[in-house]
């Protein structure tokens, strides 16, 4: 037995220390190709720390061999040393016969590192060098994928399946198809992939995109159906609650979609989307209380979206609670959280407590930014007519008309200005 065999037959007894005795033997001791056979599996059962003093001996004895490079390139990547392996990769030439294998490496390492541009001119290169080769076009359709590109993503899925191949390194090809039509969609493409995937091999992920499709195409009882049983199985996948709510509120059943986001808040209670939805579905069912308790609790997870806060103020209006929507815009326009909406809010409770001098200020604001809304506009316009600001109400009125050409009622305010 060779000192290389030894080592790995001790590494399969559980002797570690052994095996590292026998392995310092095979480096003076073996021949070149059986240390690299030994570096080779070493490296393939995660001892990293033995292949790589293997792989540099070797290096040091041929250093025209890149091969060892790319191995010790890999190493260093999973070692978290990205210098060091840029500088093995750096040292391969585009005449070198591991030159296609370093740029796959350092695609990899860019894309680990967030730079995906990079990523991509890499295996681009790569692309143009072996463009039949399998390997390198499932690297580009995932490195597409994971960035959002799934256009991109598609064409070269699409080239491995035409060449037979449905599965690289345990990832199912026919289901990333389905995805990324969904993702772009195109849900009848995506739905004739995500049908081909057999239920026990769909993940969540896989499931929930299945049951999205369908409701998309408004197959609402199959989606509902999938929906819920992927809550049997995974009832902490806190995406599909707000998915049965949307359904149910497609479906004019407001109760049951509220149900729904309720029981979804008891998997995740922090959860920002499920209280705002919850809200929205309150106040349609006229339940104003409960509206604005699970806003103010939105809020509270996220103080400074502008959404959620516009959503309570129009609340607190509509309720004739317009001290607290006053206290509520004060506390964010005194801290130069300016959104020209809130001014414009902040203004119609003025407005409503006949506190018109705040309240024309305020519509002044709003009017720096809130020219194109439609909503504004009109609105502006009634209440600088009501404050005597005739000029104001006119330029509002004049500006809603270009919008809402055929709006009857504020052309006729518009003569009513032009005549005053």
């Amino acid at each position: 037995m060779t000192f290389a065999e030894k080592t790995l037959d001790l590494i399969d007894k559980g002797q570690i220390d052994e095996a590292h005795k026998a392995f310092i033997c095979s480096l003076n001791n073996d021949n070149d190709d059986m240390i690299y056979s030994l570096a080779e599996e070493l490296y393939s059962l995660g001892f990293t720390n033995m292949a790589k003093q293997a792989y540099e001996k070797l290096l040091n004895l041929y250093p025209d061999a890149d091969e060892f490079r790319t191995s010790l390139a890999d190493i260093a990547i999973s070692e978290g040393n990205d210098d060091q392996a840029l500088e093995y990769l750096s040292a391969i030439k585009p005449d070198s016969d591991a030159y296609l294998e370093s740029l796959l490496v350092a695609a990899d390492l860019y894309q680990t590192q967030g730079i995906f541009d990079v990523s991509e001119q890499k295996l681009l290169k790569a692309y143009q060098l072996a463009p039949d080769e399998p390997v390198i076009q499932f690297a580009l359709a995932e490195l597409y994928y994971d960035i959002k590109k799934y256009r991109e993503a598609i064409n070269f899925y699409i080239k491995l399946i035409k060449e037979g191949i449905t599965e690289l390194s345990q990832v199912n090809l026919v289901q990333r198809i389905g995805i990324s039509y969904a993702e772009i969609g195109k849900f009848e493409q995506a739905l004739g992939y995500l049908e081909q995937i057999h239920p026990e091999d769909m993940d969540d992920d896989t499931r929930f995109q299945f049951a999205f499709t369908h409701m998309k195409l408004k197959h609402y009882e199959k989606a509902l159906k999938e929906f819920e049983k992927l809550k049997e199985t995974s009832p902490d996948y806190a995406t599909v609650y707000p998915a049965i709510a949307e359904i149910y509120e497609q479906q004019g059943k407001l109760k049951e979609a509220l149900i729904a986001l309720q029981e979804g808040m008891s998997v995740d209670e922090f959860n920002l989307q499920l209280y705002f939805k919850s809200a929205l579905i309150a106040e349609k069912l006229g339940d104003n209380e409960l509206a604005e308790k699970y806003l103010i609790i939105a809020i509270q997870q996220d103080p400074e979206n502008a959404t959620i806060i516009s959503e309570l103020s129009r609340l607190l209006i509509l309720e004739k609670k317009h001290e607290e929507n006053i206290q509520l815009l004060d506390s964010y326009l005194k801290d130069n959280q300016v959104d020209p909406l809130f001014y414009w809010l902040r203004g119609k409770s003025y407005a409503a407590l006949e506190n018109y001098a705040k309240a024309i200020d305020d519509y002044k604001a709003a009017m720096k930014d809130l020219m194109s809304s439609a909503e504004f506009l009109r609105d502006a316009a009634q209440f600088f007519r009501e404050a005597g600001l005739r000029d104001l109400a006119l330029n509002c009125v004049n500006e809603y008309l270009k919008i809402e050409h055929n709006d009857v009622e504020m052309a006729e305010l518009q003569e009513d200005l032009l005549d005053y």
